[in-house]
């Protein structure tokens, strides 16, 4: 017996749309998304493309006017609904441009809800390209599956970060001078989290102690090695999700 092949194939491209999906609609994509598709896709009439939208999940489209500059494609079954998000964020002091790209990427691959860029003292970057950066966790969202969006935030200052901070939430900092076991503290905590990481230079003293200070905060150290700070990062929120059962 000839097996029946999985539909959509697992080759289906996948892209994020910024609008409302349900059954039925008709939708018209263009600029980079007709050029995917179309040319370097080569997709056809009648070929699938799934499509999520950060609200209601995946679904499934199938193209019905493919063009040059553009491609209608008509949705027609929900794949599947928008997942439940990890209640994690991720408070980053800015580094250099292609290293704060992959802190983005891996914290979305890795399931963080919200991204928060932290200026710090000791931070050699004072400047972001949010689009940019929204770019690339779109394109990450859209490779590892994810169906939520991560939430970027706008910059502020440690200051700031630190004066607001929701009084229910855990803030576990990488503690370059020493702190409790990561793992340990993390799995000893339920409920809402944060993880805040300082640049290339670390948090000075004065902002170290205004940390400690924060009754939420928990220094946590990260093995005995010393990491850079973008491999921080992302060390941090893995043992996250492993201690939190993400994983």
């Amino acid at each position: 017996m000839i097996a029946t092949p999985a539909w959509p194939p697992q080759s289906t491209p996948r892209l994020f749309v910024d609008t409302p999906l349900s059954a039925g609609a008709m939708l018209r994509l263009d600029g980079p998304h007709a050029h995917y598709l179309g040319s370097v896709m080569r997709m056809k009439s009648g070929d699938p493309v799934k499509l999520f939208d950060d609200v209601s999940g995946e679904w499934l489209a199938v193209a019905r006017d493919v063009g040059k500059r553009a491609m209608d494609v008509e949705v027609t079954d929900l794949l599947r609904p928008r997942e439940a998000v990890p209640d994690l964020w991720l408070c980053a002091a800015p580094i250099k441009k292609a290293r704060i790209d992959w802190v983005i990427e891996k914290a979305c691959e890795l399931g963080v809800d919200r991204i928060i860029p932290v200026f710090t003292r000791r931070a050699v970057v004072d400047r972001l390209n949010l689009d940019r950066l929204r770019a690339h966790a779109i394109e990450a969202a859209e490779q590892c599956g994810r169906t939520a969006l991560p939430q970027l935030a706008e910059p502020v200052k440690l200051a700031a970060l630190l004066r607001d901070w929701p009084s229910e939430r855990a803030l576990f900092f990488a503690d370059e001078t020493g702190g409790v076991n990561a793992l340990a503290a993390m799995r000893a905590h339920s409920g809402p989290a944060a993880i805040l990481v300082g640049p290339e230079g670390g948090f000075d003293a004065e902002e170290r102690e205004a940390i400690r200070a924060l009754p939420q905060a928990v220094g946590i150290a990260l093995g005995p090695r010393i990491l850079r700070a973008e491999t921080a990062a992302v060390a941090a929120v893995g043992l996250w999700m492993a201690a939190s059962g993400d994983w």
